[in-house]
């Protein structure tokens, strides 16, 4: 029946499966670990790459206005994120909040959209890894092969599908030893960063920011069709998408690919110990230190180097910036710095989606075999398998260029939704504890999901295009296989029996 799509998983269901032992996680994380994860998926391409880009493309020295309005959309989702996570401490991040509030249908849609955002990720950014390594490694003994270097020059990316092989058999045998490695590499990251900022400061010509804003402009006639602009600007015709104030938002929602990482500590809560202490302070901890080092890194680049100079197509436009000042070496620190930070920022992406396929399994709407958890490590073994092999695959074989704007319109999808969440299950359940409330409800929950709204109709057509194909898909994989193993649904059928007519299920 038509009500059976919006039948909800109570919050004390979701808490009561956790405890199941073949399905059971263990708590490893505290806060520390949490912000370490937030931050170390966060300094990694959006930092290294998507500065440079966006900068030259649609903002110029305005691009650190970008980060902040990407940053402050960030903010007002991760207070609905931290309500949520501390009210319902379960894997699975969004998909979890909203089949406690909205439903199965939106739920498995959210779920279906997080598995893409993540897959895509881990193996863009795989591939991303790869490229800096065969930068690294050129003209050494150590040299890449063309036809093992790329998709783009050979028949294989060799090194993007080792990374991630290996990142299977680190996720498999427990999160608590890749958060230890993640603890390390965080570590010399935010030293390089760090060192971006101070060296660059004595390379800044102010000259260079002038104009801070430059005049907009219409996209060239190689980028100027309606499947490449943004999407706003093709409905409404409103100002051009590269520079202005146009493009100060067409850059935001580029760039808003770097400030994924609380969303993944989310989908940590039950790893975490004391989630309803920890999470809030790994979420907005990691939003905050990575705002404030992408503002630094971001008035850096555009003033060591006019906006005009920087190359679009660079891989590596930190390193560039400081070569072209004199300092070759410091751009090799950067190049090394990047190329280790990539290996953890895939491994992080990796995790979040072993951990919302794994409730998606644990609630039938995936097969049940793949989420049983491993009998000594306690990890989601067997997704964490299959999902590996899928994102090696990717990043071998298929270049992901036009897929990266998925990652973004499916992050910034997902939290809309939680924006939602936050008001219907105050409705719903205003008996909750809840440890973190966001304040003015609805007000704040409201203008969270305009503004990321609004960012999503700063992609391209295309990119809106591919999502809709996706979730089209997912809904007939729903229809066809999750809606009648659900769980939920199949408890219902049998609560619901003529001998105890009364217990079905919540159908809202």
């Amino acid at each position: 029946m038509t009500s059976g799509l919006f039948r909800t998983k109570s919050v004390e269901q979701s808490i009561r499966d956790t405890e199941e032992p073949e399905h059971q996680l263990k708590k490893n994380l505290g806060a520390l670990d949490l912000i370490v994860f937030g931050v170390g998926v966060c300094i990694g391409a959006g930092i290294f790459v998507l500065t440079g880009h966006a900068a030259a493309t649609n903002a110029g020295p305005a691009i650190v206005l970008s980060f902040l309005i990407a940053g402050l959309a960030c903010g007002l989702a991760a207070m609905c994120y931290a309500e949520l996570a501390s009210t319902v401490p379960v894997a699975g991040s969004a998909y979890t909040f909203t089949y406690a509030t909205l439903g199965e249908l939106a739920a498995w849609i959210i779920g279906w959209d997080l598995i893409l955002e993540f897959t895509v990720g881990a193996a863009a950014l795989a591939t991303s890894f790869s490229q800096y390594l065969g930068v690294l490694l050129a003209d050494t003994p150590l040299a890449i092969p063309d036809a093992l270097a790329s998709t783009e020059t050979g028949w294989i990316n060799l090194p993007a599908f080792l990374l991630v092989a290996a990142l299977t058999v680190v996720l498999i045998t427990g999160v608590k030893l890749s958060s230890r490695l993640n603890q390390v590499v965080t570590g010399i990251k935010l030293l390089v960063v760090v060192a971006v900022i101070i060296v660059g400061i004595f390379f800044v010509k102010v000259s260079n920011w002038v104009p801070f804003i430059p005049p907009a402009q219409g996209a060239s006639e190689a980028d100027g069709s309606a499947l490449t602009l943004p999407l706003v600007q093709s409905i409404f015709g409103i100002a051009p998408s590269v520079f202005g104030i146009g493009g100060v938002f067409a850059a935001a929602a580029m760039v808003f690919f770097a400030f994924i990482g609380f969303d993944i500590v989310a989908t940590t809560a039950e790893e975490t110990r004391n989630p309803q202490r920890n999470l809030p302070i790994g979420i907005f901890g990691s939003l905050a230190i990575v705002t404030i080092l992408y503002a630094g890194v971001s008035l850096v680049i555009t003033g060591m180097q006019n906006y005009k100079d920087i190359d679009p197509k660079d891989g590596a436009p930190l390193a560039t910036a400081f070569t072209n000042n004199g300092l070759p070496a410091m751009g090799n620190i950067i190049a090394i710095g990047a190329c280790i930070g990539l290996i953890v920022v895939t491994m992080i992406l990796f995790l979040g989606q072993t951990r919302v396929g794994f409730s998606m399994s644990r609630d039938n709407l995936l097969p049940q075999a793949l989420g049983k958890t491993h009998p000594k490590f306690r990890t989601p073994y067997r997704f964490t398998m299959l999902a590996g092999l899928a994102i090696a695959l990717l990043a071998a074989f298929v270049p992901l260029a036009k897929l990266a704007d998925l990652v973004n319109i499916g992050t910034l999808s997902a939290f809309v939704l939680v924006s939602v969440g936050v008001i219907v299950l105050r409705k719903k359940r205003p008996d909750l504890k809840r440890s973190f409330k966001v304040p003015f409800v609805p007000v704040l929950p409201i203008v969270s999901a305009i503004v990321c709204f609004y960012l999503m109709m700063n992609l391209p057509l295309e990119t809106w295009i591919r999502f809709v194909i996706w979730l089209a898909l997912g809904i007939v994989v729903y229809f066809l296989y999750s809606r009648r193993h659900s769980r939920i649904g199949r408890n219902s059928s049998e609560d619901a029996s003529p001998e105890n007519p009364e217990a079905a299920v919540s159908i809202d």
